[in-house]
C-alpha cells in the first residue's frame, strides 16, 4: 500500500482534484466564483478548478492530521497579507469555503465527524482512505 508520505504533495493533490471532479457531491457553488479565500487575499483564485484542488487540499490534510476542524484548516491555509511599506500580517482563511467543502466530502461519504477525547473533527472513513490511495498508487514510480 502507497502511503501519503512518500508521494509529492502537488502530484497527490493534482491527481486526486481530477479524481474529485467526477464525484457528483463535490460541485463548486455558484458564489464561489467571486469570493476571496482569506482576508489576507487581494483577488479571488484565478485557476477554474481550484474548488476541486482545494478539496483535495483538504482531504489530505485530514487523512495526515487525524481529527480536525474548520478552525485549525482556517489556520493551516492562512497568509500573510501585503500591506504596503507596512510589516505583513497574517490573517486567517476564510471559513466558509473550507466548512462548505467539509460539508460536501462527508456528504460524498469520504470523511465523518468524530470525538476522539478531548479532539473533536473530522476523519477519513474506509471511503476516503482507498480513494485517497487510488490517488497515490499512480504517482509513485
Amino acid at each position: 500500500m502507497v502511503s501519503l508520505r512518500d508521494t509529492k504533495t502537488s502530484d497527490v493533490i493534482s491527481k486526486a482534484a481530477d479524481e474529485l471532479k467526477k464525484v457528483k457531491e463535490l460541485e463548486m457553488p455558484e458564489w464561489a466564483k467571486f469570493v476571496k479565500t482569506g482576508a489576507g487575499k487581494e483577488r479571488p483564485p484565478a485557476k477554474n478548478d481550484w474548488w476541486h484542488m482545494r478539496a483535495a487540499s483538504v482531504l489530505r490534510r485530514i487523512a495526515l492530521t487525524g481529527p480536525i476542524g474548520v478552525a485549525k484548516l482556517r489556520t493551516k491555509y492562512s497568509t500573510k497579507k501585503n500591506m504596503g511599506h507596512k510589516p505583513e500580517r497574517v490573517y486567517k482563511a476564510g471559513g466558509k469555503v473550507l466548512r462548505t467543502i467539509l460539508q460536501q466530502l462527508e456528504k460524498a461519504g469520504l470523511i465523518r465527524y468524530t470525538e476522539k477525547g478531548v479532539h473533536k473533527g473530522r476523519i477519513l472513513t474506509p471511503k476516503g482512505q482507498s480513494f485517497l490511495s487510488k490517488a497515490a498508487k499512480p504517482v509513485k514510480q
